[in-house]
């Protein structure tokens, strides 16, 4: 049927108006040496590193405008290849890998965007985000001058720029992002790759290849002080760029990664950097002309799935950030932090256009003066860490803390100092489940991983006479890779199996027996495995299985390194260590993953047959599944399941993965436990590690289980794979919520504000209104010198509320007490 001319060119317009409608206006993005131009504009700006993997589209929404509403104008991230495109080109963009509903919910904030494209990303993840399967193409070398990476580098990194062009994601075309980065701490790892030409020659090939992609924004490259190719802006990472500079003069000073915490391996205790100490990083890389700093992370999330977590690096990656793992807004940090950015945004015009001038005032006192238009702003940083220091500046003396920076907008009254947060502290507790009593509520069945698949070497993949890597062979497309043989034995003997490993963990079955098992410690990825064994006469079959646990993310030539069985030997050898049998090169039959996998249990689909008698289930016993039905904790509180008591295996919640999880593994006794000062450089690895939490604790006992995973109406299902043996009925589901809430260091004319968050959970009692505390921590703070007067105000202003602002003033004062200081503490 013919369509009436004019019909046709409404529907053009209403088109072009749809289209235009999630647009907003093209936006020119260019650089100085002091800051990024936006449509004109030299900017200040402030960023955080939100991952969209370990997430879900659900939370985004929420992170981002909490993020916003803590004083950031931008949200960075990674690009996660071996997400996107897990085997040749079969690609991924659902779920929480749709990167482009991610950056629409970006631009729907209102905020910019920056696009770390890498693809080598790091971010203690598989490979650093690379695919394993790079590995199986001819030729390839990983980050060096050959036609085969850069081949499958410039496909991916082209897709991710036509998927942000045809959304409109780019600041040209009325999108958020104003920045984009290729390659990723290449300058860490140049000069250990053993051939300089090719990774210089590798270096600017990544720049020329982005600068063709044409996305109307500058390039960054992060870690690239030496050998920086043209048009690029060269950046820093670390915990501390202030005296850090770009290596050209026409560039602006950029830091992107300030590491607001570390990440969490399964033998270490939980990191944390103190809210003064980033405030103090920040407040100086700002004093130094500093114009755009990005903290990773922002919001850590969770490592969902198998492919999502380094070597050893556990399911949670909290980071310590200002937004935790579940995405609740971490106090003092989160409002320490705002507070900075408002006052470093109040005087952004006199810090990109402003004179300079640097006055040390001795040794380690720096006073730092900005002019412009008939303004100033000053910064004064005391860099001791073991002294206050008093500076007299225009006529006025500041008491300025050991290791904190003040700023002054006016250069006359202290407006912020790192080392005085004048927000609240919230104790985050995980609370029971109130729908169900648990464990008792949850409903248990269970099914064994059938191992007789594995237990003789007839059927597999293939044979080979020589003991192969593990990642290369299993393509990666399980933690778990068969290396099965079988000997003719005359009579019966007793031996001991040595299996020499590189990989994560390894179990060995003798004849259908598991006779032993081993893993390796964080880092040391070549250990033994010496079991007793008793073979019969006849044939005997020996089924080893090797597992990773992540693979590794970072260093020169990291993909090189093996895993799983490598070359072993493996051997049995006789009484007294004599009369042995070398199998090394024996025919080995290879099989990848287990059954369970390629069944997929953990999807519950209606044909599978579990197991349950009278409502008991085995226990203690390796390589089984369970499931459990249970109701959704009522409310829109965080949800975790409590594994403690579990050994090692996966978790997932109606066919959703958990990821690993490993509440056996006891996290290390470190001295860093043991005391905490905000004072002074902050490290994560070598001597001098502090603010350590968890020592001798479960690594992980708590996995998110994002509320998008639940069917809040109707039963779901946790299924488990019990790798190692224990005892899951003593798996629990907990709601994360805030316990005490408290305000320490007010002072008087502050607003003291205690907050419960944001899901109904009002304050019920106000416990601590004191002068001097000196003893415990929030939650368990001892009083001292009580306020009766500021007690009964807060008591008035906050019990029964979700939140509660009280101004201190003089009718505190407590008699008799020589501090001035105020704290408070509040239960929700």
């Amino acid at each position: 049927m013919a369509v009436p001319l004019a019909l046709l060119l409404l529907l053009v317009v209403l088109r072009a108006a749809t289209a235009d409608a999630g647009a907003g206006a093209a936006t020119t993005v260019a650089y100085n040496d002091r800051a990024l131009v936006i449509n004109g504009e030299r900017r200040i700006l402030i960023s955080g590193s939100i991952h969209y993997p370990r997430s879900t589209p659900e939370m985004w929404p929420d992170l981002i405008k909490k993020a916003k509403e803590g004083g950031l104008d931008a949200i960075e991230t990674y690009v996660f290849w071996n997400g996107h495109e897990p085997r040749p080109r079969q690609y991924n963009f659902e779920g929480n890998y749709d990167i482009v509903r991610f950056f629409k919910e970006i631009q729907n904030a209102g905020m910019y965007a920056i696009l770390r494209i890498g693809p080598y990303i790091c971010g203690e993840w598989n490979y650093g985000g690379l695919p394993a399967w790079l590995r199986d193409i001819p030729g390839m070398q990983f980050r060096l001058h050959n036609e085969p990476f850069e081949r499958e580098m410039e496909n991916f990194t082209t897709l991710i720029v036509n998927k942000m062009k045809d959304a409109n994601m780019f600041a040209g075309q009325g999108g958020p992002i104003i920045l984009a980065q290729i390659e990723n701490e290449y300058g860490n790892i140049m000069g250990k790759l053993n051939n300089n030409e090719s990774a210089s020659q590798y270096i600017h090939w990544c720049a020329d290849m982005a600068n063709k992609q044409n996305i109307g924004v500058p390039w960054i490259m992060c870690q690239q002080d030496d050998d920086v190719p043209p048009h690029v802006i060269n950046t820093c990472n670390g915990f501390y760029c202030h005296d850090w500079f770009p290596n050209r003069t026409d560039i602006p000073k950029i830091w992107t990664e300030n590491w607001t915490g570390w990440f969490k391996a399964w033998d270490k205790p939980d990191f944390h950097r103190s809210a003064e100490d980033i405030a103090f990083a920040v407040a100086m890389f700002f004093q130094k002309r500093g114009s755009l700093q990005n903290y990773y992370m922002y919001h850590g999330g969770t490592n969902f799935g198998r492919t999502s977590g380094g070597p050893y690096i556990t399911t949670s990656y909290d980071y310590d950030a200002p937004l935790d793992e579940y995405g609740n807004i971490r106090q003092p940090k989160y409002g320490h932090l705002k507070n900075l950015h408002s006052v470093i945004k109040s005087m952004e015009k006199i810090l990109v256009h402003g004179e300079y001038n640097d006055t040390s005032y001795g040794k380690n006192i720096t006073v730092t003066k900005f002019t412009f238009d008939g303004s100033s702003a000053c910064f004064i940083n005391n860099q001791f860490d073991d002294r206050d220091i008093n500076v007299t500046l225009g006529g006025a003396t500041h008491l300025i803390p050991a290791w904190s920076v003040s700023i002054l907008p006016d250069c006359k009254t202290v407006a912020f100092n790192s080392a005085k947060i004048k927000t609240q502290t919230s104790v985050m507790v995980k609370k029971p489940n109130t729908v169900e009593k648990e464990p008792e509520g949850l409903k248990w069945s269970w099914m064994p991983e059938n191992l007789q698949l594995f237990m003789t070497d007839e059927r597999g993949s293939f044979k080979k006479n020589e003991l192969l890597e593990q990642i290369s062979t299993g393509t990666d497309q399980s933690d778990y890779l068969w290396y099965r043989t079988s000997l003719e034995h005359k009579g019966e003997a007793s031996y001991t199996l040595y299996v020499n490993t590189t990989g994560h963990e390894i179990y060995a079955f003798v004849n259908g027996k598991l006779v032993g098992q081993n893993h390796s410690a964080n880092g040391e990825f070549v250990f033994q495995l010496e079991s007793p064994v008793s073979l019969h006469s006849g044939k005997n079959y020996i089924s080893l299985l090797s597992g990773t646990v992540g693979l590794k993310n970072y260093g020169a030539l990291f993909e090189l390194m093996p895993a799983g069985i490598a070359g072993g030997p493996v051997k049995l050898i006789g009484t007294n260590g004599t009369g042995g049998i070398d199998l090394t090169n024996s025919s080995w039959t290879y099989m990848s993953g287990l059954a369970g996998e390629y069944r997929q249990i953990h999807l519950d689909k209606p044909e599978y047959r579990w197991q349950s008698h009278n409502g008991s289930i085995p226990v203690n016993r390796p390589f089984t599944w369970y499931k459990a039905t249970f109701d959704a904790p009522a409310g829109e509180e965080a949800v975790v399941v409590d594994l403690l008591g579990l050994g090692k295996g996966a978790a997932w919640v109606n066919g959703n993965s958990l990821g690993r999880y490993w509440p056996s593994y006891t996290a290390s006794e470190m001295p860093g436990c043991h005391v905490c000062d905000y004072r002074g450089k902050f490290k994560a690895e070598g001597d001098g590690i502090r603010c350590l939490t968890g020592c001798g604790e479960p690594s992980q006992r708590y996995y998110h289980v994002p509320r998008a995973f639940l069917r809040p109406a109707q039963p779901n299902t946790l299924v488990l794979f019990e790798e190692a043996g224990s005892d899951p009925t003593r798996a629990a589901f907990r709601t994360v919520a805030a316990g005490a809430v408290c305000a320490a260091a007010a002072e008087p004319g502050d607003d003291v504000t205690l907050s419960c968050g944001r899901h109904g959970r009002a304050i019920s009692s106000v416990d601590v209104a004191s002068f001097g505390v000196s003893r415990g921590s929030c939650g368990a703070y001892e009083g001292g010198c009580e306020s009766k007067a500021a007690l009964r105000a807060f008591t008035a202003a906050c019990v029964g509320k979700e939140a509660c602002t009280v101004r201190y003033t003089a009718a505190f004062a407590g008699a008799g007490c020589e501090s001035g200081v105020l704290t408070v503490q509040a239960t929700c």
